[in-house]
C-alpha cells in the first residue's frame, strides 16, 4: 500500500490496472482478435482456454463472426497491400497470410509427415508466433524494472505459454519457427528464455506501437535471438566500473564538502553517465561529429565533470562562491547547476564535440532551444559542405519522469520533430526515471503507466532499463544511438532509478515518501551492487575496486585544494562562429543599412515577377502588379514590399534568412506572400530564393500551432549562428504569452545570466483596431518592464522603411540584440504609412525617433505648422496611434501641436529625444498611446520623457497623459465603445481645455 493506504504507486501504477488487463483489446490487435474470434465459431476447442473463456462470455452470433472477419463486402479487392518483410504479417497480427505459409514450408520441410502431423505443427508454430508477438508487445510490462523492488508489476496472463496451450509438458518439445528469434526451430523452453532475457529482465523494450515495417524489424533483428543481449568485455565492464565510481565518489564528496548545499544530485541514478558515455562512443563510430545538450539540474554538475570534462576544481570553485565565467564586471551570473559548457572527446579517434545548454529552472524549457540550436548546426555544415546529413549533429536531452509527463513543450517538441522546417534527424532523450517529482508520486503525477509514453505520438522506441543494471542502461544507450543514425528518428531511454535524497540535499523526503526513502536508507548504491557483481564474475578483487575508490578520493581533495588558488580564464562566449562580435559602443548601434537605389529597383523587378506557366490567384496578382509599381515609381512602398526588399538584399549579400511561426508564409493579414502558389498544381514558387545563383537561402516556414516550442526552437537556431536572421512572428501578439517562458528567462536575460548573445527578431502585431481585448495588444508593456541592462530593443515602428532598417541593421553591426517588434496590421495598408525607396537608400539609415510628416518638404495636407516657438503642444507618441493624431489633427485643423514619434523604446534614444524637444521648450509635453494607462509605453515612457525636459530647461518637463482609461481587459469588444474611447484621448491630446468638440475619431 502507499503511504496514504492508496494503491501502491510505482512507475507502472496499479492505478493502471484496468487499462494493462485489457491491453488485448488495443485497436492495433482488432483484426487478430476477429480471426481468433472466427476460429472459436468454427471450433472452440481449437483456441487457448483462456480465449475460449472470452468467447463465450461474448455470446456473438457464428455467422456475424465469421462475417466480420472476412471483413466489408466493398473492401477493395487489393487490400490490404502487401508489404515487404516476412515478419510484417506476425507483426501485424495476420495469422489468415501467415498459416498457409508455414503449412507449406513445414510440407517442404517434412515430406512424409501425414496431414495430421503437419496440421498440428502448424498449430504449434502459430501458437508459438503469437507468443512471440505478444512478448514484444508485453514484455516491458513484466520486466524487473524498479531497483527499490516497491513497484510489482504483476501477472501478465498474456505472457503466459499456457495462454497459447503450452504445458509444462511441452517445454522441450521443437517446434518449427521459419527464422523469428533468428532460429528456424526451437523449444518452448528455448524461446521462452531468449523472450524473457530480452523482453523481461532488467530491460523492456516498447516498439510494437511502430508503424514502419522496417524499423519494427531492425529492432527485432538488432535484440532478439540466442547470441544477442546484453555483453560486454572485460574492459567493457572495467570502463563502466570506473565511471560508476567517478560519479558516486564526486556527489559523495559534494555531500561531504557542502552539507545542505543545493547540488541535486545524481545519487541513485549515476547509471547515466557510463550510458551517456556510450552515447558519445558509439555516436561518434556512426558519423556523430557533435552533440547538444539539454538538460535540467538533476545531475547536471556529475554530467558537466564525468561526461564534459569540467575540471573539479572549477565545480569547487563556484561552490566557494567564485564566478567561472571570467568576466566579473559584466552580467548577474547564476547558480551552478544551470551554467552550461563545451568540450570535446576523443573515443577511438572519433573526436565529437560537446556542448550543454546553459538553462533557467523552468523544467524542459530547454528542449527547443537544444532542437533549433541543433539545426542551426546543421545547417551551418550543410552550407560548408553542400551536404545535408542531419545525423552529424545529435540532439541529447535529459528529462525527469515527472517533467516529462507533465510538461507540455515535451509534447510540442515531439510534434515538431517530423516537420520539414524543425527537422533535427533525431534525438535521444534520457530520463531518469527516479519515479518521483519534487515530493509528488507518480500515480499522481501522471495518467500513463509510464512518463515516457508521450513518446507514443511520433511512435519512438522506448528502452525501459533498471538503472541497478548498468550494463544493461549501457546497452540500451548503444542500441538507441544505433537506432537514431540508421532512422534519424527520435528515440527515448527511461532509466528507473531513486533519489537518494530529498528533491535537493536540504529536503526531507520522508514527509512524503517514508515508505520509499525507508528501503532507499537500506538499498546498496550502483556502484556497490555493480562492484559486487564483477568481484563475483572474476573481472576485479574486492581490493583493488576499493583501492580504486579511494585513489578517486584522493583525486578529488587535491582538486579541491587547487580550487582555492583557481583563476578564471577569458570567457568564451565571443569565440567560433562569434568571433568578431562583441558589445555595442554608442557609434555602432545605428549601423550602415542603406542599399543603393538601383539595387533596390533591380531587387524589386526580380522578386515580382511571375515565371512563364504558373497560375497564381488574381488578387495576388494585383497585389504583386502594385508592389512593382511602387519599386518602379520610386515611392508608395509599403510594409510588405520593405520586408521582402530588407530579406531580399541580406540574401544578395551571403546572409540566410529564417522566417518562421503560424501562417507565416502568406502572412495573417495576407499581406506577405513569400510563395506564389499555382492555382491549379498546388505548385509553390518562392521569388526570394530566385535572386541570384550565388544567394543564401530564404526559409520561411509555417509553424505547428504551438507558441512556446516554436518560439524557443528559434531562439536556440539563433543562439548557434549570428549570422542568420532568425525570426519569429506571432499571428497575433496576444498570443505571445503562450511562450512568456522563454521571453522571461532566455531572450531578455541570457546575455547578462550565461554570457550568450542572441539576434533573434520577434515581430509581435499589435494595435487597436476595435477588434477586441484578445487581437489588439501584444503587451508592449510586458516587454518594456524586462528591458535593462542594454539587454533587447523594443521598437514600435510607423514606416515601411525604419522597418526595413531595423531588419537589416540586427546583422550589419558588431553585436548581436534580440529585437522585440510592435509590428503594424492596419498600418498594413494604410495610405499614410508608406516609404520611398530614398528612405531605404545608402544616405538613410534607422531612426530611433521620427519627426512630424506635416514638415516633409513636398507634403500635401490641410496644415501648416506655426514656427516652433509657437508650438503649443508636443504629443509624444509610438505606432499606428500616430496615424489616428495627424488625421485627427488635419480634419480638426489644429496647427500648433506637433507630433513626435517615439520608434525605439528600449534602448532609451535619450540624446535624440533631447535634441528634438530643444525645438519646443516651452510647450507642454503630453504622452499619447491607445493602450489603457496600466499597459502601453506609459509607465515605462514618462519618467524618460521628464529626465531630458529637464535636462534641456523645459518649461514644463513633466509629460500629461492622454489614452484609454485603465483596465483589466486589453480592449473592448464594441466598436462603438472603441470609438469612443478614442475620441476622448484624441481630444485630450490634440485639443485645449476644454476639450474641443472638432476633434473627432477618423
Amino acid at each position: 500500500m502507499a503511504d496514504d493506504g492508496s494503491p501502491m504507486n510505482g512507475a507502472r501504477s496499479k492505478g493502471n490496472a484496468a487499462m494493462l488487463d485489457t491491453a488485448f483489446l488495443y485497436g492495433g490487435s482488432a483484426q487478430w482478435l476477429e480471426q481468433m474470434q472466427a476460429t472459436y465459431a468454427r471450433n472452440p476447442s481449437s483456441v487457448p482456454e483462456s480465449w475460449r473463456a472470452f468467447f463465450e462470455q461474448l455470446d456473438d452470433d457464428p455467422t456475424n463472426t465469421e462475417l466480420n472477419a472476412a471483413g466489408a463486402s466493398w473492401k477493395r479487392g487489393d487490400w490490404p497491400l502487401p508489404s515487404k518483410g516476412d515478419d510484417v504479417a506476425a507483426f501485424d497480427g495476420n495469422w489468415a497470410v501467415l498459416d498457409p505459409r508455414i503449412e507449406k514450408k513445414l510440407k517442404a520441410d517434412r515430406p512424409t509427415a501425414s496431414d495430421a502431423d503437419i496440421s498440428l505443427a502448424v498449430k504449434d508454430s502459430i501458437h508459438a508466433i503469437m507468443m512471440i508477438r505478444a512478448y514484444r508487445m508485453r514484455g516491458h510490462l513484466a520486466a524487473n524494472l524498479d531497483p527499490l523492488g516497491i513497484d510489482d508489476a504483476g501477472a501478465q496472463p498474456e505472457l503466459d505459454p499456457a495462454t497459447y496451450g503450452f504445458t509444462a509438458a511441452d517445454m522441450d518439445r521443437r517446434i518449427y519457427l521459419d527464422g523469428y528469434l533468428g532460429l528456424d526451430y526451437a523449444t518452448v523452453r528455448e524461446m521462452l528464455d531468449i523472450l524473457r532475457r530480452t523482453y523481461c529482465s532488467t530491460l523492456g523494450i516498447e516498439f510494437m506501437h511502430i508503424s514502419d515495417p522496417v524499423e519494427k524489424a531492425w529492432l527485432q533483428e538488432r535484440i532478439e535471438g540466442p547470441d544477442k543481449g546484453v555483453a560486454f568485455t572485460k574492459a567493457g565492464k572495467k570502463a563502466i566500473l570506473a565511471k560508476l565510481i567517478e560519479a558516486e565518489t564526486f556527489e559523495r564528496f559534494l555531500h561531504k564538502r557542502y552539507p545542505g548545499t543545493k547540488r541535486f544530485g545524481l545519487d541513485g541514478g549515476e547509471a547515466a553517465v557510463p550510458a551517456l558515455e556510450q552515447i558519445i562512443k558509439r555516436g561518434g563510430a556512426l558519423g556523430v561529429e557533435e552533440i547538444v545538450v539539454g538538460m535540467s539540474h538533476r545531475g547536471r554538475l556529475n554530467m558537466l565533470a564525468a561526461v564534459m570534462g569540467k575540471p573539479y576544481e572549477q565545480i569547487f570553485f563556484e561552490f566557494q562562491g567564485g564566478n567561472t565565467q571570467g568576466a566579473d564586471q559584466f552580467g548577474s551570473g547564476d547558480v551552478k547547476y544551470h551554467l552550461g559548457a563545451s568540450s570535446d572527446r576523443v573515443f577511438d579517434d572519433n573526436h565529437v564535440h560537446l556542448s550543454m545548454n546553459a538553462n533557467p529552472s523552468h523544467l524542459e524549457a530547454v528542449n527547443p532551444v537544444v532542437l533549433g540550436k541543433s539545426r542551426s548546426k546543421q545547417e551551418m555544415l550543410h552550407r560548408e559542405t553542400g551536404d545535408l546529413v542531419r545525423t552529424k549533429v545529435l540532439p541529447l536531452l535529459l528529462h525527469g519522469d515527472a517533467a516529462f509527463a507533465g510538461q507540455g513543450v515535451v509534447a510540442e517538441c515531439f510534434a515538431l520533430s517530423g516537420l520539414s522546417g524543425y527537422r533535427t534527424g533525431g534525438t535521444i532523450h534520457f530520463i531518469v526515471n527516479n519515479q518521483i517529482g519534487f515530493t509528488t508520486s507518480p500515480m499522481y503525477s501522471r495518467s500513463s503507466p509510464y512518463p515516457s509514453d508521450v513518446a507514443l505520438m511520433v511512435q519512438a522506441p522506448i528502452f525501459h532499463v533498471n538503472g541497478d543494471d548498468p550494463e544493461a542502461v549501457v546497452y540500451a544507450a548503444k542500441v538507441a544511438t544505433e537506432f537514431r543514425q540508421k532512422f534519424a528518428k527520435d528515440v527515448v531511454i527511461d532509466m528507473f532509478c531513486y533519489r537518494r535524497f530529498g528533491h535537493n540535499e536540504g529536503d526531507e523526503p520522508m514527509f512524503t515518501q517514508p515508505v520509499m526513502y525507508n528501503e532507499i536508507k537500506n538499498h546498496p548504491t550502483t556502484r556497490e551492487l555493480y562492484g559486487q557483481r564483477l568481484v563475483a564474475e572474476g573481472i576485479v578483487t574486492a581490493e583493488a575496486l576499493e583501492q580504486q575508490v579511494s585513489d578517486f578520493e584522493v583525486y578529488l581533495d587535491k582538486e579541491f585544494e587547487a580550487s582555492k588558488k583557481f583563476k578564471a580564464k577569458k570567457a568564451d562566449w565571443l569565440d567560433g562562429e562569434w568571433k568578431g562580435l562583441g558589445l555595442p559602443e554608442d557609434d555602432e548601434r545605428r549601423g550602415k543599412t542603406g542599399v543603393t537605389k538601383k539595387r533596390l529597383q533591380q531587387l524589386g523587378q526580380t522578386i515580382t515577377k511571375v515565371p512563364d506557366g504558373l497560375e497564381i490567384h488574381k488578387t495576388l496578382a494585383r497585389v504583386i502588379e502594385g508592389r512593382a509599381s511602387a519599386i518602379a515609381k520610386g515611392d508608395g512602398l509599403d510594409w510588405a514590399t520593405a520586408e521582402h526588399l530588407a530579406f531580399g538584399t541580406l540574401l544578395e549579400e551571403g546572409f540566410p534568412v529564417r522566417l518562421s511561426g503560424q501562417d507565416v508564409a502568406r502572412g495573417t493579414f495576407s499581406q506577405r506572400h513569400s510563395h506564389f502558389v499555382d492555382q491549379k498544381s498546388g505548385e509553390r514558387y518562392t521569388p526570394l530564393n530566385h535572386i541570384s545563383d550565388k544567394q543564401a537561402q530564404y526559409e520561411v516556414i509555417d509553424s505547428l500551432l504551438s507558441e512556446e516550442a516554436v518560439l524557443g526552437y528559434e531562439y536556440g537556431y539563433a543562439l548557434a549562428d549570428p549570422n542568420t536572421l532568425t525570426l519569429w512572428e506571432a499571428q497575433f501578439g496576444d498570443f505571445a504569452n503562450g511562450a512568456q517562458v522563454f521571453f522571461d528567462q532566455f531572450i531578455s536575460s541570457a546575455e547578462r545570466k550565461w554570457l550568450r548573445m542572441c539576434g533573434l527578431v520577434c515581430l509581435l502585431p499589435h494595435g487597436y483596431e476595435g477588434q477586441g481585448p484578445e487581437h489588439s495588444s501584444a503587451r508592449l508593456e510586458r516587454f518594456l518592464q524586462m528591458c535593462a541592462e542594454d539587454n533587447m530593443q523594443v521598437c514600435n515602428l510607423t514606416t515601411p522603411a525604419n522597418y526595413f532598417h531595423a531588419i537589416r541593421r540586427q546583422i550589419h553591426r558588431d553585436f548581436r540584440k534580440p529585437l522585440i517588434i510592435m509590428t503594424p496590421k492596419s498600418l498594413l495598408r494604410h495610405k499614410l504609412a508608406t516609404s520611398s525607396l530614398d528612405d531605404m537608400t545608402t544616405k538613410s539609415s534607422f531612426h530611433r525617433i521620427l519627426w512630424d510628416d506635416a514638415e516633409t518638404p513636398g507634403r500635401e495636407g490641410k496644415i501648416k505648422l506655426v514656427k516652433d516657438n509657437k508650438i503649443r503642444r508636443v504629443v509624444m507618441c509610438s505606432g499606428k496611434v500616430y496615424y489616428d493624431l495627424l488625421e485627427a489633427r488635419e480634419e480638426a485643423g489644429v496647427d500648433d501641436v506637433y507630433l513626435l514619434r517615439i520608434e525605439q523604446f528600449y534602448p532609451v534614444p535619450r540624446r535624440s529625444i533631447m535634441t528634438e524637444l530643444k525645438r519646443f521648450k516651452g510647450a507642454e509635453l503630453v504622452w499619447c498611446q491607445e493602450e489603457p494607462r496600466n499597459m502601453g509605453g506609459w509607465t515605462f515612457i514618462r519618467d524618460e520623457i521628464e529626465w531630458c525636459a529637464t535636462q534641456i530647461d523645459a518649461k514644463s518637463p513633466r509629460p500629461r497623459y492622454a489614452g484609454r482609461p485603465p483596465s483589466a481587459a486589453t480592449a473592448t469588444g464594441l466598436m462603438s465603445k472603441h470609438k469612443a474611447e478614442m475620441a476622448a484621448f484624441l481630444n485630450t491630446a490634440l485639443g485645449p481645455d476644454p476639450i474641443d468638440d472638432k476633434i473627432v475619431a477618423v
